[in-house]
């Protein structure tokens, strides 16, 4: 099958186009749903992170042969589709919250932030390539619909999305990271820090020292709040600034 055809089943999957519907009714494993194996799957990946996901895991997760599961999904590619757009549904869409768009976009943002640090196995699946499902779209269409009435124009809206986006999945990366790196134990951070006391001599660097003696560290709390703010701040000086050009026009 070629990348194209490849990404059109998946797509068919998302979608639930006929055409790529799998019957279901094949073998052992015809007592199953699609929702109960991406179900699985996600279980699997919350447990013991998203290299722990397999067909033959997920088979086993279920109680089922692996040869099963193939009854419906082709293999893992699918699967992950299925398990990424399946952790973006939400009960509500932002355009729909109490506030005025920053309330709202303040609101998503820290609801998003909150699902990557319990669903961390999803930042590996973002990629430029992922293929959208329907609860991914809707998300973006409502986060698109905060912006009406703010005089942003289209690609701006896009755009603003976009970077908020690009943020809290960023730096949920680095955390990620540092917190519980591949095949390594975790950053230790304290360590580091002792090793750079008795090996630099900081007064080299007199800014870099007053922000240490301040007590400033790059993993202290929670960093998400604070370039979200801004994040946030920039967004509204450029809606300030477009208000204020319509009003020159209607002049």
């Amino acid at each position: 099958m070629s990348a194209k055809e490849n990404q059109r089943r998946i797509l068919g999957l998302l979608w639930d186009d006929p055409a790529t519907r799998p019957s279901g009714t094949r073998g052992p494993g015809r007592g199953l749903t699609r929702e109960q194996i991406v179900t699985a799957a996600i279980e699997v990946a919350e447990a013991e992170g998203l290299p722990a996901v397999s067909m033959r895991r997920v088979a086993a997760e279920l109680g089922v042969g692996t040869a099963s599961l193939y009854t419906y999904l082709r293999g893992k590619a699918e699967l992950e589709a299925l398990m990424l757009d399946a952790v973006a549904l939400g009960d509500t869409l932002p355009h729909e919250w109490p506030g005025d768009w920053r309330a709202k976009l303040e609101a998503w943002a820290m609801d998003d932030w909150a699902a990557i640090r319990r669903h961390p196995w999803t930042l590996r699946l973002h990629g430029a390539d992922r293929l959208p499902g329907p609860n991914q779209l809707r998300w973006l269409d409502s986060m698109l619909r905060v912006f009406e009435d703010t005089g942003l124009t289209e690609p701006e809206k896009l755009a603003a999305v976009e970077a908020l986006d690009a943020y809290s999945r960023g730096l949920g990366l680095l955390l990620a990271e540092v917190e519980a790196p591949a095949d390594a134990e975790p950053y230790d951070v304290a360590g580091r820090n002792e090793g750079l006391r008795e090996l630099v001599d900081f007064s080299r660097y007199p800014a870099l020292l007053a922000a240490i003696r301040a007590g400033a560290s790059p993993y202290a709390g929670d960093p998400f709040p604070f370039g979200l703010h801004r994040l946030l701040d920039g967004i509204e000086a450029l809606i300030a600034r477009r208000t204020a050009e319509r009003g020159d026009r209607a002049e």
